[in-house]
Formats: C-alpha cells, structure tokens, sequence
C-alpha cells in the first residue's frame, strides 16, 4: 500500500494520531475538536505551565471549561513539550504564532523553528499541516524545501498542506467543527490527504488550488477588516470633529439591505490577526514591486487611534481645569474584545503605558483579566480592581457605580461586601458610548 493509501486508512479508521503543535487560541481547540471527533490527540507546547495544566485536566482558555479538557484526556489526549516526540503522530498541525519583527517585517521564527526540530524525525505516510497566516509562497518556499532536505519526497512520502486558522475567541456561537475550513496541498496527494484529515472533524472543507491561493485567502479576509475598519476610525474623527455621533450613523446607514456592511469604531486594533497579518503582504508585495497603498493607510489610520483616544482624554481634563499628570484613571477592559482574557496587541494595553508616561495614576477593570499577566512588550504590576476588593466577576454598571463613590455589593443573599471608593470632586467619567468605546478599551471588531 502507498503511503497515501496507509495515511488515508489510518485517518478514516480514526486509528491516526493527531499532533498539535502550540496549544494556545489556535490549536488548543483544534485539539480538542479532533479528540471530540473520536481521534487520539498528542498536543505539544513549549510552555510547560501549559502543559502541566492540561495533563492535570484544566483549562486556561475561558471558552473551555476544565471539563472540556479532562473530556479529552479520558479519550487519550496528552499534552508535552518534548519535541523529540514529532515522529508519534501520523499528522502534525502547526499552530505557531507569525508576528511582526522591530521593522514589521514577517518574523517566521516559531514556523521555521518548529518545521527545523520536526524535519529530522519526519517518517514516511506523515503529514504536515501549517495553519498559521503568513505570505503567499511561505509553504512552498520555507516548509517544502526543509522537509525534503532530509530525501522525503513531498506528495510520495510525506504531505504537505497549508490550512489556515479561523477562530472567533469570545463568540459562543462559533464552534471550531462549524466554521468552513480552506485547506490546500502541494501536489494533489497532498491536497487528498489534507480534505480527509479535517474532513474527519469540520463539517465543511473548502479546497483551493495551491498553498500560495489558501495564504493568500487567509490574508484578504483579515486585509478586509482592517481597511474597513481603518475606514470607519477615520470616519469616527471626522464625525467627532463635527458633533455627530458615530454609532447613530453607522446604525442608521446599516439599516440599508444591500451595498453597505456596519463595522465599529474603537480605540485600536487588538488580537492576533488584524494589526499584523496586513503587512505580511505589504512585505511580500514589495518584492514584486508593488506598494499596498490601501493596507499602509489602513495601518497608520489604525495605529493612530490609541494616541487620538488620548488627546481626547487630556483635552477633556483640560477642560475642567485638570492635567493627565496627578490625575487618577480607571480603564474599564483590558482584553482587546469582549468576554475574552486575550490581551495580543490590544490598545488598551498602549493606552495605559500613555497614561503612565504622562504620570497618571492607573487602575483597570476586567472581570476577564483579574491579575495583568506577563505579556509581550508591557510588564505592569496591577490587578483588576475587581480582584482588589474580591468580588470577581463585576458588571459594567457596578464599575461605573464605583466611580461615583461608596456603593454595596451583595455578593451573597445573606450578606454584603462594603467598598469604599474615594473619588475627587472634580472626577471626570468619559462615557464609552460617545468616545467610541474608549472608555471600555475594547474593540468589538476586532
């Protein structure tokens, strides 16, 4: 039997091992959709806290609940950080983060690092599945090249796929197993390979003609977003600058049923996908001689917003006779969307170091964030001001109840937890409905 033949056996007898390589917003729940589709999970992280957290049947992910988990290590699923283990499974999903370097240039390190630690232990009938975004021409002129350095040929020995990631953290009604999944090969075997391996746990597979049409396809979908929504930030100042309410006339205008789609203003671009993914075809469109002119002005449009969000604070403070510095601020939300503790790229995240540096005395709210953990870029020593008076999960109306002065909780019929809030006289509440959302430091669109 071909090594096709056997891998495409293995797979419809669910007798294949799945490997999952970074279990973070990405391959943790493709992990846990393969394990629920009746597959042995082998999932491998560099993070060992990970690791130990999943082994022990708990969850870091607020979408999953510790019984997710333990669900699936009842079914054979193991977590590790032993890249010496690449040869187990029959299939390796790459899972990796594809940031921006200093110079917002694609950095391909966890790619290329992975695919460099996988390529010795490579076996014949293996597949190799990169879901991570990246350029056109990054699987065919990264990934093939290092897998057949080792003499396996791809499309006779092994198969490689490109397969890109669609996750919507935050929105419980987006399940992995139901969101269409683009997959592409570099040959035709590899393309057959890669529709049976996620046609076995995604309801519906969408196949395009090479790996180079499928990364391109990931980046216009993100491309779209961020130049909309760099559209409507620029049309949030404007309207700003001209006493109009932003929100009033994007519900207004999405009332037409054709030719328009509403998207939200906010103050910057958070997650994963949107403030970066853009310039990994600005990068690649340079070497053809071409300059992204919409994605460049999206970006700077985007990139902009958290500094305009400040202006607009320290000029409504100026209005009262206040300064930024000296001046005590409680940003409401950290996460860069809503019901999500995901804080990649998000500005509130900016804005607060901008608070900061003008020597404001900062406090953040997110039920979702009790404790500001360790993050790219900023290391700030805070707690949620929830998490400070121990009442957990805190509704926005309860916060901006504790703005305004000494408020009880009943956090229990039998009882009520009392907390003193000391507020100046001449305190300043920026409502988040008319500075789009600033207040609340999330961005609903991102």
């Amino acid at each position: 039997m071909s090594a096709l033949g056997a891998l495409l056996e293995r797979i419809r007898g669910r007798k294949a091992l799945i490997g999952v390589i970074g279990l973070g917003y990405v391959g943790l729940p493709l992990a846990l959709r393969f394990s629920e589709a009746g597959f042995r999970v082998l999932g491998f992280d560099t993070d060992a806290e990970k690791v130990r957290r999943l082994n022990a049947g708990t969850s870091y992910l607020l979408r999953f609940p510790d019984a997710a988990v333990r669900k699936a290590r009842d079914s054979g699923f193991e977590a590790s950080g032993a890249r010496d283990r690449y040869a187990e499974p029959d299939a390796l999903i790459l899972c990796v983060p594809t940031p921006l370097n200093a110079h917002r240039e694609p950095d391909l390190s966890f790619v290329l690092g992975s695919v460099e630690a996988l390529a010795p232990q490579l076996r014949q009938g293996q597949i190799v599945s990169l879901e991570s975004t990246t350029y056109p021409g990054t699987t065919e002129e990264e990934l093939r090249p290092r897998i057949e350095a080792r003499g396996l040929r791809v499309g006779e020995d092994v198969f490689l796929c490109f397969s890109p990631e669609r996750e919507d953290p935050g929105n419980p009604m987006s399940v992995t197993r139901a969101i269409p999944k683009i997959c592409a090969g570099s040959t035709a075997a590899c393309l057959e390979a890669g529709l049976a391996l996620y046609g076995a746990a995604i309801d519906r597979v969408v196949p395009v003609s090479s790996t180079r049409a499928a990364e391109m396809t990931k980046l216009l979908e993100n491309i779209h977003r961020a130049v909309n929504i760099g559209l409507v930030n620029e049309m949030k100042i404007v309207a700003d600058r001209m006493g109009l309410d932003i929100h009033e006339i994007i519900r207004a205008a999405a009332t037409k049923p054709f030719g328009f789609v509403p998207y939200a203003p906010g103050p910057g671009l958070g997650g994963h996908c949107i403030p970066v993914d853009p310039f990994y075809l600005t990068w690649k469109a340079r070497q053809y001689g071409l300059n992204t002119r919409f994605i460049e002005l999206a970006g700077e449009i985007n990139h902009a917003m958290p500094g305009w969000v400040m202006e607009k604070l320290a000029a409504a403070l100026n209005a009262r006779r206040l300064s930024v510095n000296g001046s005590s601020v409680l940003v409401l939300g950290l996460a860069y969307k809503k019901n999500v503790e995901d804080l990649r790229e998000s500005p509130s995240l900016r804005l607060i170091a901008m608070l900061k540096e003008r020597g404001a005395s900062v406090d953040y709210s997110d039920p979702f964030v009790p404790v500001f953990p360790r993050v790219r870029n900023y290391s700030f020593d805070m707690k949620s001001v929830g998490s400070k008076a121990g009442l957990g999960f805190v509704s926005m109306q309860e916060r901006l109840r504790i703005l305004q002065g000494t408020i009880r909780v009943d956090s229990a019929p039998s009882r009520g937890t009392r907390i003193d809030v000391w507020v100046p006289s001449k305190s300043l509440v920026i409502p988040a409905a008319k500075q789009a959302r600033t207040s609340a430091g999330q961005s609903p669109q991102a």
